[in-house]
């Protein structure tokens, strides 16, 4: 029977295979009381498998330092750097230590106990990336109870002499493989990646996941967050994986499958298609040249943006320092000024957009009681939490300055609506310099920017235009305060829409006032990225995006094709439209 699972698109592409299912493998845990005696030996048993699971990710991650960079993505290391510091983590060690010593619960019975114990404490966060972490400590918690039981990982890679074998159904043909699982470990994803799947889907994960992140950079269809996938799907059933819709249809009959089968083959040719035009330069058919940035997350992803042709950085976001570290230490100022200069140094010579941290009451600091707030994306977030913590703020300053010496660096604020803000982001800029002229500290010259995210800031644009050398315009979070959405609760997503007339008039006149003055404009939200949008954003008179690399081709393609002297009279009456998405239709 043929039927269909939806959950998330995280990453496009078409899968077609046979189901290999992995569903949940949290193991049984017996739970019982020790004597005192034994309380050392407990001890020991969890001490031991920590050590051999921690010895287990070192590995992995030698392996990726010894592979190529294609199949290696810097996403996959970072979060692999997660799980072993929640290994590490001396709270967590501490909590299964005091259920040993004071409950005297058996090792198996202390670990579950205080994963329970530290995931109501994620369940409670707001932030979806937060809440999604609870997962990584689910997975770290049942790689140490499948240690202690002996048990071999959930997921092996398939050697080389199983490939001879590999993927062979009921008839003994060689069918493609599909991964079905309840959650995939990046340990696991990377072990995928080096096996013979083609595509997976899991019961759970969202957009932020780490599923969904690997998939992602990898450029593997997968669909997240596809309830209950691993229960209703039976092993070496045909399934297909539509990433571009986010379903998962198990059993298609065979018109499906010959029409799914078109897709695929139409995905690899546009892929092919799209390849060829990398060192094409990026100007439209009336001879207008337009700038293609990277977005990233981490220094490497440098690699990814330069294979890609991205003439620079236009959003380098730096929370990635400062999230999911150990005991709430922050990144000091070397630390930064290292991760700085890696991404400058990668881009050789091409102009790198900092964006100073965007954290927030919802971040994981866990700095002081201001940490709790009802509404965070309306809190102490971004520019406003670094001036609240101005020490801070100076030591990222500071190493951004230095970094600059190395190249083109430009420093991006965000979330500003006050002139106040302004004034004070200027104020420590200088100070930062007298920090560094004091020590006789080589620096170097910032371009000065500004992000409009915020409906204020955007309506006010003109008492901002004199103090910034450039300006970022976030639609991320521009759609988000215009619509009064919050992005991360479900029952209001369907209203998240980036062509509703408010946004696009708060989008087109940002960009006229900034072009009008002479002041570089571009977009760094997800409109940027995609390819439906382009040539709306080309006729308002964008002429830099910025985007994730995998997205950087499909949008290239579209300026190649467009003329913006046509596209002009078409955007305004889309903007002025009581329905622009039917006029985007045409």
């Amino acid at each position: 029977m043929t039927f269909s699972i939806h959950g998330q698109a995280v990453s496009r592409g078409i899968a077609i295979g046979r189901a290999v299912l992995v569903a949940s493998s949290r193991i049984d845990v017996a739970h019982y009381f020790i004597g005192p005696e034994q309380v050392r030996e407990e001890l020991r048993r969890l001490r031991q498998a920590r050590d051999a699971v921690i010895a287990e990710i070192e590995q992995v991650q030698r392996g990726l330092q010894e592979t190529a960079s294609m199949e290696a993505h810097p996403e996959l290391t970072a979060l692999l750097d997660v799980h072993l510091m929640l290994l590490q983590d001396v709270q967590l060690q501490e909590g299964v230590t005091h259920f040993v010593q004071e409950r005297h619960y058996n090792a198996e019975w202390a670990l579950t106990s205080q994963l329970e114990l530290v995931a109501k404490q994620f369940d409670e966060m707001e932030d979806p990336y937060l809440r999604e972490r609870k997962a990584d400590l689910e997975q770290i918690t049942e790689r140490l109870l499948r240690s202690m039981s002996g048990a071999a990982p959930a997921i092996m890679a398939p050697t080389s002499s199983q490939e001879g074998e590999r993927a062979k159904g009921s008839h003994g043909t060689e069918d493609p493989l599909v991964l079905v699982a309840h959650d995939l470990s990046p340990a696991d994803t990377l072990q995928f990646k080096r096996s013979v799947f083609v595509g997976f889907a899991t019961d759970v994960g969202g957009k932020t996941s780490h599923t969904a992140i690997v998939a992602r950079s990898m450029d593997i269809p997968a669909v997240v967050g596809a309830r209950g996938a691993s229960q209703l799907v039976r092993q070496d059933d045909w399934v297909v994986i539509d990433g571009d819709a986010g379903v998962l249809i198990v059993n298609p009959s065979d018109i499906v499958l010959a029409e799914y089968g078109f897709k695929q083959r139409q995905g690899e040719v546009e892929r092919q298609r799209l390849a060829r035009i990398k060192n094409t330069p990026a100007v439209t058919l009336d001879g207008e040249r337009i700038e293609l940035l990277a977005n990233i997350e981490q220094p490497s992803d440098t690699l990814p943006a330069l294979a890609v042709s991205a003439v620079g950085v236009g959003l380098f976001r730096t929370e990635f320092l400062f999230m999911g570290r150990p005991s709430g230490k922050l990144p000091d100022e070397d630390e930064q000024y290292a991760a700085y200069c890696a991404a400058v140094e990668g881009m050789h010579g091409l102009p790198v957009t900092i964006r100073s941290v965007d954290i927030g009451a919802d971040k994981p600091l866990n700095r002081s009681s201001r940490d709790e707030h009802l509404n965070p994306a309306l809190g102490l977030r971004a520019i406003r939490w670094s001036l609240s913590e101005p020490a801070m703020f100076l030591t990222q300053l500071r190493a951004v300055l230095r970094a600059a010496a190395h190249g083109k660096v430009n420093l991006l604020i965000p979330m500003l609506a006050h002139l106040r803000e302004v004034q004070q982001v200027k104020a420590l800029l200088a100070k930062a310099r007298e920090q560094l002229d004091a020590r006789a500290a080589v620096y170097g010259p910032l371009r000065l920017g500004a992000m409009i995210e915020i409906p204020a800031a955007a309506l006010a644009l003109r008492l901002f235009l004199k103090h910034f050398d450039f300006f970022s315009i976030g639609t991320n979070d521009l759609i988000q305060y215009t619509l009064a959405i919050d992005r991360v609760d479900e029952s209001v997503t369907h209203l998240y829409d980036p062509l509703h007339p408010a946004v696009l008039q708060l989008v087109a006149t940002t960009i006229a006032d900034c072009r009008a003055q002479g002041k570089a404009v571009s977009v760094c939200g997800e409109m940027a990225g995609d390819p439906s949008m382009t040539r709306l954003l080309l006729g308002l008179g964008l002429r830099s995006f910025s985007m994730h690399p995998s997205q950087i081709l499909a949008v290239k393609q579209q300026i190649l094709r467009a003329d913006t002297r046509k596209l002009r009279a078409w955007a305004q009456q889309v903007i002025e439209s009581e329905d622009p998405a039917a006029l985007m239709a045409n």
